[in-house]
């Protein structure tokens, strides 16, 4: 039986070490948010990710996302997929001893139903990647 993890937005996962891919979509969405052109936003906001093969978000100097503000996401609205996905479609192990997500067992259909709400993913994708389940 498949888990739902119910985000309860503790922002737990904006506080982890590691990059958050922005695609070229996300860039637009995000610089139209804050009222940055895309290069601006790219200046300002993003560095090389370290294999070399796109743009993560920066970090605070502390590790926290640069989109942390005390204790919300200042661009919830419009964040990367990347932050979406978690933890339903993506998770590492023990990442439950930090995050605060509530735990559903639900049948496959309204697992579906429910990550292609909290993530905006489709259907088929979801249905086509169920490697966090």
């Amino acid at each position: 039986m498949p888990i739902f993890y119910e985000c309860q937005r503790c922002t737990a996962c904006c506080r982890w070490p590691g990059d958050v891919r922005v695609s070229d979509e996300e860039i637009r969405r995000l610089a139209d948010f804050v009222s940055l052109t895309e290069g601006e936003f790219i200046q300002r906001f993003t560095r090389l990710t370290r294999d070399r093969r796109g743009l993560s978000l920066v970090e605070k100097t502390n590790g926290e996302c640069q989109f942390l503000e005390s204790g919300n996401c200042s661009v919830q609205s419009v964040k990367p997929q990347q932050c979406r996905d978690f933890p339903n479609l993506w998770r590492f192990p023990g990442f439950e001893k930090t995050c605060h997500a509530k735990p559903h067992p639900v049948d496959a259909e309204r697992y579906v139903a429910l990550v292609t709400q909290a993530t905006g993913r489709p259907e088929e994708y979801v249905r086509l990647h169920p490697s966090a389940r």
